[in-house]
């Protein structure tokens, strides 16, 4: 479910969030503050794409108007990002540094997702997850098979939204009548160009990849993907010297006929090629009509799971080495 953060108007709410959500990341803030309000479309972003109802929640605090909150964690720089676990604050970020924001939030999402707590967050309002064409009869969704925190994306405009967002359950904001604020969807930077690498929790067969564009209708600098190459079971992302010179698994080129109403082309995939996939390379090599730009909402992966690697449990940022 896409949820902005939570405008913390005093102490008791804060501390009555802490105590019913898992994580809890806060924003401390002062209007005046310019960084602060440089990095807030990003904080907005992320809280859209990763919410999840009492398990991640987000938060914004003036530090002005809640004084009590900014004394007691001590705050003495903005902006200042505190992530609560079970109530106890186990990392900060001080400053505007978006890169490590996303990095620390979203290893922690997924670790959650990994350990099986995602609790059907991000469905819509009949416990189904958002899909933006027909699943194949005999076969489901398996997006939910994504390592997430392994994903990588090249060549992404930082103030569009983190790659965790094209595997969100819940509707592309796009698609909605309220006017588009969150940064739910990824887009290319210097180009038209961008590379994904997807990484699953075990062996799986692919049988469709279902693609979601919704580009501005007002901006014809940005456009919905025209070719694509995918790529099987590389042990880490290529760079795009490499996917340029190497035989793709599978090349697909789509025409406008191919995206329907929701903004959605469904890829048939060779299946027989997809049986064993671990990872995922999809590389957009080309934009419709020369494009400076591309850009990506969601996407889906349809075919049948297998066994899942074993997964760590969920571990403390602040334990790990180097931070």
């Amino acid at each position: 479910m896409s949820q902005p953060p939570v405008q913390i108007s005093s102490k008791e709410q804060f501390d009555s969030i802490l105590g019913s959500s898992r994580l809890v990341v806060a924003d401390f803030y002062a209007v005046w503050c310019g960084p602060c309000q440089q990095i807030a479309p990003v904080y907005e972003a992320l809280s859209h794409s990763l919410s999840r109802p009492k398990l991640l929640t987000f938060v914004r605090v003036d530090t002005e108007e809640v004084e009590a909150l900014s004394k007691e964690y001590q705050i003495t720089a903005l902006p200042t990002f505190l992530l609560f676990q079970e109530g106890k604050v186990i990392h900060s970020v001080k400053g505007a540094n978006p890169l490590e924001l996303r990095r620390i939030i979203q290893k922690l999402a997924s670790e959650l997702e990994s350990a099986g707590e995602s609790s059907g967050a991000g469905s819509g309002s009949n416990g189904d997850p958002w899909t933006g064409a027909e699943i194949p009869r005999g076969y489901s969704d398996i997006s939910d098979q994504v390592e997430t925190r392994n994903c990588e994306l090249l060549n992404a405009d930082e103030d569009a939204g983190p790659v965790n967002v094209l595997f969100d359950a819940a509707k592309p904001v796009a698609l909605s009548n309220d006017k588009e604020t969150a940064k739910d969807f990824v887009q290319s930077g210097a180009d038209d160009q961008l590379l994904l690498f997807i990484p699953f929790q075990g062996s799986v067969k692919l049988h469709t990849l279902q693609v979601t564009s919704l580009p501005p209708r007002d901006q014809d600098d940005v456009s919905r993907p025209e070719v694509i190459h995918l790529y099987l079971n590389r042990p880490q992302n290529m760079d795009f010297n490499e996917a340029d010179d190497t035989e793709p698994t599978q090349a697909v080129t789509l025409k406008p006929e191919d995206w329907n109403d929701e903004g959605t082309a469904n890829i048939s995939l060779r299946f027989v090629k997809f049986q064993k996939t671990t990872t995922l390379v999809l590389y957009v090599q080309k934009g419709e009509d020369g494009a400076e730009a591309v850009r990506l909402d969601r996407i889906r992966l349809v075919g049948e799971a297998g066994t899942k690697r074993e997964m760590g449990k969920l571990q403390k940022v602040g334990n790990e080495s180097g931070e």
